[in-house]
């Protein structure tokens, strides 16, 4: 303690000094600094849109101040902890200037709902980024780059990683501190082959099941299995070699650099946002640990943008043993003494709102000397970074290049962005005997956004089989698939709550069809029927209904208990034999029995061209009742079962054939689907309303286009005429000047026509206003005063209408022989009639 006490004495000594001479000359890009091809890589990339922020190139004064503290601590460091490694405190960023860490990172608080929780962030975070191992291992990074070129370039390092995901979490109100340490070689270089793939589900353990049936002492013991045991010996000793063979093949080299890789992940205290337990994430896969967990080996320091801590407790075991309390200076040795940390931070803030409320009952000198009363303590600068800035399309694309490929234990995990693939492909996961990952046994494929509602595809190499999972909204109501290749097996699993019919499984093979209902009126819910020989998965014509009756065997169903009905005329199975021509059916157990009453019927014989339909005979029924004191059917209700019993079978042999035509037309729209796979344009993805901004240029310039061609075809005198010939490139002699009379024409009758109508208004007003005048003679002595004055008004319009009428006829008729001869001449001036005309 008196040490540290030296070292922060020595500290506040000498800060002033190192302050005023970098006040003199402040730290700026001018310097010499190295750079290596990553460095001029990511500055191409940071200088090609905008220029970089002041803050970038150069330190403030309260940095300048900042670093020679760090300095001075660091070189104190050296001195009494000489066995341990340097601290990473003042790494140079892009531009080759020296940052402290701590002002590297910027709370960020984001608008994107993703990202309010940490399991958000560090998802995020783990995929967009690819990582950059550091070289060497072993040593700490000189460099430290700014997130927001992280993010630009989608490249970084641990440190890097670890930077950006706490700035989220911190823009995030989580208590989240960088970590500086040591990990393992597969944690470090985010190798995951020997992990099981997180997707993939549990092995079940050995000896035990899911739901162990409970145990029945009253069942009888199954027979002694008689097995040889040296045979049973050679197949233990078989297994234990394959085994042994395996685990060799897994055991990974030791790792020399063991303990002494280094690793930076981001350490979450319990208390902020509902996290209960202290929690280690690993910025490269965006999980969550214990701090216990033996892949942290151990920690050097731990910062946030408030401080940074150095670790004094041992971690020779690892972090199990570790106290995170960072306000304990026993263990965490502070840069910064009597800076605020979370905690304090939060009490600040609890006493500042305490003041408010008291200002108004004490008086203001006395707040100013309080105030006053407070040391002055060196504060940690605000952070040099830009506001980082992640976007609705970093979201949606989400990986480097939009995909990403992660290696587990016998397994290969590929992550897709949306609208990537154009088969609306997301995630496939392949699964393989062996480690190197060559022979695969299945093959998951997940997609999104489909025309055909496909969800998720497995393909299965060991059975053969392919499994197609739906969404809700498909054709037929269908949400499972699966079939096998070889045995032309097809189990299908509908949504039974929107079929008419409430199937809810299906599956139909060579020999047999079995499907199960849900919530039927009928109380109905198994249906089983064997064929006599192999039904064809193709659309069922007319005939191939009328014999289906003839292949079906036997159709078995089973129904729900009704309620309403006695147990013992509740049919609870029916079983057509239809290759015996026989009916069983049986019913319900009644209370307190334990057999059900049954009848078998035997179907009378059919007419025939020789001979009559056969009757029915009491023989035909043969009835099984539990009460005996029961009066029998009579044979009348019997035949009348009887009769409803065979009119049954026929309706069940046809539903039978609509289910299997159903399954062909089912495999008839996969087809088709499987050969136009398309995604449905949405407009709220950044793609999508990429697209929709470009179809709408594209739409408006070809209306522009189009108007421009449209007024082009008005001002062309010849379109019409050239629309009758079929709008040819070249015209022929004849063509031209057959074009040239017509137009001539056709315009020299468009002016007589003008002409006409001008002289026909012309003499419609005049005669209109004689017969007024005629009128007026007739009738001028009995008019009133008010008649004589809407004469006069008439025939005022009427003398105006008829010299207007005049006027025009005269003005056309000189206009006229002057337009048709600039009508010639423009014709004979036209490219495409001009050199026919001439000659």
């Amino acid at each position: 303690m008196e040490a540290m006490e030296a070292m922060e004495g020595a500290r506040s000594v000498e800060t002033p000094r190192k302050e005023e001479e970098d006040e003199e000359e402040p730290t700026t890009l001018e310097g010499a600094r190295c750079v290596s091809a990553r460095h001029e890589l990511l500055l191409t990339l940071d200088n090609a849109d905008k220029p970089c922020p002041e803050s970038y190139r150069r330190n403030s004064p309260n940095e300048v101040g900042l670093m020679a503290v760090a300095e001075n601590f660091q070189r104190q460091y050296s001195h009494l902890c000489p066995d341990r490694k340097p601290l990473l405190l003042c790494p140079t960023n892009e531009w080759g200037v020296k940052k402290f860490v701590s002002t590297t990172l910027r709370p960020t608080a984001t608008d994107h709902l993703e990202l309010f929780t940490w399991q958000g962030c560090a998802s995020f975070v783990a995929d967009f980024l690819s990582l950059e191992p550091l070289e060497p291992p072993e040593n700490l990074p000189g460099s430290l780059f700014s997130p927001t070129l992280v993010l630009q370039s989608q490249k970084a390092t641990c440190l890097e990683s670890s930077t950006l995901l706490c700035s989220l979490l911190l823009g995030a109100n989580y208590d989240a501190y960088c970590v500086s340490g040591y990990a393992t070689k597969d944690t470090c270089l985010l190798d995951r082959s020997l992990l099981r793939c997180p997707l993939l589900a549990a092995p079940p353990q050995d000896g035990t099941s899911e739901q162990d049936p409970l145990e029945n002492k009253y069942l009888v013991k199954p027979a002694t299995e008689l097995r040889s045991r040296f045979m049973t010996q050679q197949e233990e000793k078989k297994k234990k070699l394959e085994v042994e063979e395996q685990q060799e093949g897994e055991r990974q080299a030791a790792d020399p650099l063991w303990g002494l890789r280094v690793h930076c992940w981001v350490l979450v205290l319990s208390g902020s946002r509902g996290v209960l337990q202290n929690l280690f994430i690993d910025p490269l896969t965006g999980d969550s640990h214990a701090p216990d967990d033996q892949r942290f080996l151990g920690v050097e320091s731990v910062w946030n943008h408030l401080n940074y801590y150095v670790n004094m407790q041992d971690c020779s075991s690892g972090c199990a043993d570790m106290a995170f309390d960072l306000e304990d200076l026993s263990r965490w040795e502070p840069l910064l003494y009597g800076a605020l940390s979370t905690k304090q931070l939060a009490l600040c803030i609890a006493r500042k709102k305490e003041r408010e409320m008291m200002s108004r009952l004490l008086k203001e000198e006395k707040q100013e000397e309080e105030e006053g009363e407070e040391p002055v303590v060196f504060e940690m600068p605000r952070s040099w970074v830009s506001y980082i800035n992640i976007s609705k399309e970093d979201l949606e694309i989400r990986w480097p290049g939009g995909q990403k490929t992660t290696r587990y234990r016998k397994a290969k995990l590929e992550h897709f962005a949306p609208h990537l693939n154009p088969d609306g492909l997301v995630r496939r996961l392949a699964t393989y005997k062996d480690l190197a990952c060559t022979e695969e046994v299945t093959v998951k494929s997940c997609y999104q956004q489909r025309n055909d509602h496909l969800e998720e595809a497995e393909i299965n190499a060991a059975d053969d089989s392919t499994t197609e999972r739906f969404t809700r909204g498909r054709t037929f109501y269908l949400l499972l698939h699966r079939f096998w290749s070889r045995s032309q097996q097809h189990h299908m699993r509908f949504s039974s709550a929107a079929r008419v019919d409430g199937l809810a499984r299906r599956t139909l093979s060579l020999r047999d069809m079995t499907e199960t209902f849900e919530g039927r009126k009928d109380f109905l819910f198994h249906r089983h029927a064997v064929f006599l020989k192999d039904p064809h998965l193709s659309t069922a014509d007319s005939d191939e209904e009328v014999q289906e009756e003839e292949q079906l065997q036997e159709v078995l169903e089973r129904f729900h208990r009704d309620q309403s009905k006695p147990a013992n005329i509740d049919v609870a199975e029916r079983l057509f034999l239809l290759a015996e021509g026989r009916i069983e059916v049986t019913y319900h157990l009644e209370d307190h029995r334990c057999v059900a009453s049954r009848r078998s019927f035997v179907k009378p014989l059919g007419s025939t061209e020789r001979k009559k339909a056969e009757d029915f005979r009491p023989d035909m029924v043969s009835s099984f009742q539990v009460d005996a004191s029961e009066e029998p059917l009579k044979n009348m209700t019997l035949s009348q079962m009887l009769d409803d019993l065979v009119e049954d079978e026929q309706q069940v042999a046809l539903q039978i054939s609509m289910s299997r035509k159903e399954v062909a037309d089912i495999l008839t729209c996969r087809e088709k689907e499987k050969q136009s796979v398309g995604l449905p344009f949405s407009p709220w993805t950044t793609s999508g309303a990429a697209k929709a901004r470009g179809e709408r240029q594209e739409m408006e310039r070809q209306a522009e286009e189009e108007e421009w061609w449209l007024q082009e075809r008005k001002k062309d005198i010849l379109a019409p005429l050239l629309i009758r010939l079929g709008d040819p490139q070249a015209l022929s002699a004849e063509d031209a000047r057959r074009l040239y009379l017509e137009c001539l024409a056709e315009s020299k009758w468009r002016l007589v026509e003008k002409a006409e109508l001008i002289q026909q208004r012309f003499e419609q007003e005049t005669q209109e206003l004689q017969r007024k005048q005629q009128w007026y003679q007739k009738n001028q002595q009995s008019m009133a005063s008010l008649d004589r004055e809407e004469y006069q008004k008439y025939c005022a319009e009427k003398t105006l209408r008829i010299g207007v009428a005049k006027r025009r006829l005269s003005m056309h008729m000189t206009a006229a022989p002057l337009e048709y001869q600039n009508l010639d001449v423009r014709l004979r001036n036209d490219p495409r009639l001009a050199p026919h005309l001439l000659t």
